[in-house]
């Protein structure tokens, strides 16, 4: 039978029970639905056999009025069965009319063949199905007490011993028939105890599914082909009524206040469902006075025979989810920037540190430039060639004659060759300014042309950029006594943002400045190595023998804000960690403990830089 007619069938037949009895478990709605279909057939039947009777009266069936009778029985069977809060009553009703009709009319049978009837074997299967295995029993036990005792009685002449065994086929048979009919009660019982155990295992599942289902905070609804709701978990309840001020019912459309764009596009998702496709669906959705963005998973239900028959959608709402990380992605550019900002201070305090101290020795030379010309023997040649001035009339008899210019000649030659060495002295210490100027000169303007490149992809040969990193501390090195040792690979030009490299190679330089301070070791070593790792990485290695690092803070070493320094902020080895991963490569560390030293190793992919200044 195809869907139609079946359902046009079951419509009728709950046309005779209440709203109440209407929505019962789906077992005790086809327990109602049986006995509602039976005794329509009953009625039907038994008005059809009065109405025989009456046009028939040579055939051998029963009167008009018994017939009516049994119609109206039944009918009022219908009328106990709406009216009543169990199915019970009627179905005793209509399992005694059955015993009695039945019993009846075997006793009006010339035969005992034709008394065992196959209706018997209806009977117990049907009272099993409708009260339960024990008033069942109470019902096959009737049908029993007709075939093995009342039936043998009166076909064997009631009342006499001689007749009675003078036949004992007749008890053999109802003995025989009343197996039957306990093996038929016996049958019905075990179906019957198969299908609750099943049903209450159905029921259980049930039951763990809707705890799921309403468990979560997220609406979960069944919708049939054309989108309208068939069921819905509380938190889709609450959702609808949020948005549409009203409570769900059975048949509502989610797009009802939709937009014709966004119901196109609704009908689409749906139509893809409704093809076998599981479709993630997202949409703004308005509830109360905020927009909501739901995210919605539409995934078909299948039928016996694999057809779509409905949908489950599982929405979730992303509103939270989506401002918590449009928060994580203002958090990251806040610390990516904060990262590079402290990388920036990384390289600047390298810059200040160098300067400063070039500055020093700028202020030393000055100083004594200074002493030296405040001690200058200048104004004595300034005073001697007054002197001269003054007896410039009676020059030779006042060299020759005058004490004071007997000496003079002697004196003049002694400031003089006092003055060359002034002189030698003085120019030997501007010599040393100006090397010293340049050299604040050339780190400013080296800086500057890193940071001109800063963000920008450019080919960069590594030596020299490593060179510009140790020029940046190379004063702090010959101050400290830290003995550089460098070894560098011809490798080819990469493609690489200049001035991250240079942050990560400054920062990784400090650090290890640092480390080697606080040993206290006299023999203060700083290993700076280049070379190719294959065909396609670059390997940067930057060690020293100072302090170490512990086995517990290795691997927080690159998090953010860790630091093992008292004055550190935690920034620069997690934004030197960054950049490497920004530029392709990755940044490492091994130590040998406490009081081993460190190293430090960058790794940059060569062949794709190569590959893309090929390009280029």
């Amino acid at each position: 039978m195809s869907q139609g007619p079946r359902a046009w069938l079951l419509k009728r037949l709950d046309a005779f029970l209440s709203e109440e009895q209407r929505r019962s478990p789906p077992d005790e709605l086809s327990r109602y639905r049986l006995l509602v279909g039976g005794t329509l057939f009953l009625v039907v039947f038994n008005l059809v056999l009065a109405l025989s009777a009456s046009l028939f009266q040579e055939v051998s069936l029963p009167r008009f009025e018994l017939g009516l009778g049994m119609a109206v029985l039944f009918g009022l069977v219908l009328v106990v069965l709406r009216r009543g809060s169990s199915i019970r009553p009627a179905a005793m009703m209509v399992c005694g009319l059955f015993v009695s009709g039945y019993i009846a009319a075997t006793i009006a049978m010339p035969d005992p063949a034709i008394a065992a009837h196959a209706t018997a074997m209806l009977i117990p299967a049907l009272a099993v199905y409708l009260m339960g295995p024990r008033l069942g029993l109470v019902i096959t036990g009737f049908l029993c007490l007709n075939a093995s005792v009342i039936l043998p009685l009166c076909l064997s002449g009631f009342g006499t011993l001689e007749p009675i065994f003078a036949r004992p086929r007749l008890w053999a048979a109802g003995v025989t028939d009343s197996l039957v009919l306990l093996l038929g009660w016996g049958l019905s019982s075990l179906f019957c105890a198969a299908r609750d155990e099943a049903i209450a295992t159905v029921r259980e599942s049930e039951r763990k599914l809707l705890s799921l289902v309403e468990s979560t905070d997220d609406p979960v609804c069944s919708l049939d082909p054309q989108g309208r709701i068939l069921t819905a978990n509380s938190a889709a309840k609450r959702m609808f009524r949020e948005a549409f001020g009203r409570d769900v019912k059975s048949g509502d459309a989610l797009d009802e206040q939709a937009t014709e764009e966004r119901r196109a596009e609704w009908r689409a998702a749906l139509a893809r469902a409704f093809g076998g496709q599981s479709v993630r669906y997202d949409i703004p959705f308005r509830v109360g006075e905020r927009f909501i963005n739901l995210d919605m998973s539409l995934h078909p239900i299948q039928g016996n025979k694999g057809q779509v028959i409905g949908v489950t959608l599982f929405g979730r709402d992303m509103s939270e989810r989506k401002a918590a990380e449009a928060r994580l992605d203002e958090l990251h550019r806040s610390l990516v920037d904060m990262s590079r900002r402290a990388g920036m201070a990384e390289v600047a305090t390298g810059v200040l540190h160098n300067v400063g101290n070039t500055l020093n020795s700028v202020n030393v030379s000055a100083t004594l430039v200074i002493d030296r010309l405040r001690a200058s023997r200048v104004p004595l040649l300034v005073r001697a060639v007054e002197l001269l001035r003054e007896h410039e009339a009676t020059l030779p008899a006042f060299l020759t004659q005058d004490e004071r210019g007997r000496k003079l000649p002697e004196y003049l030659s002694t400031v003089s060759q006092h003055l060359a060495g002034e002189l030698e002295a003085l120019l030997a210490e501007m010599q040393g300014l100006a090397r010293n100027v340049e050299h604040i000169k050339s780190v400013v303007s080296m800086q500057q042309e890193h940071a001109r490149y800063g963000g920008r992809v450019e080919q960069v040969t590594v030596p020299e950029l490593i060179d510009d990193a140790l020029r940046l501390n190379a004063t702090s090195f010959e101050r400290l006594g830290i003995r550089v040792h460098r070894e560098c690979e011809e490798v080819p030009p990469m493609l690489v943002d200049r001035h991250k490299l240079l942050q990560i190679l400054v920062n990784l330089l400090g650090n290890a400045r640092h480390a080697l301070v606080e040993s206290g070791r006299a023999d203060k070593q700083l290993t700076l190595l280049v070379r190719r790792e294959g065909e396609e990485w670059l390997r940067i290695e930057v060690g020293d023998n100072g302090v170490g690092i512990a086995p517990e803070h290795l691997p927080r070493l690159f998090a953010h804000g860790f630091t093992t320094k008292k004055d550190g902020h935690g920034f620069g080895l997690h934004a030197s960690a960054q950049a490497a991963e920004e530029m392709g490569g990755r940044l490492g560390c091994v130590s040998g403990g406490r009081g081993q030293g460190a190293t430090f190793t960058l790794e940059l992919p060569l062949r794709a830089r190569e590959a893309q200044a090929a390009s280029a």
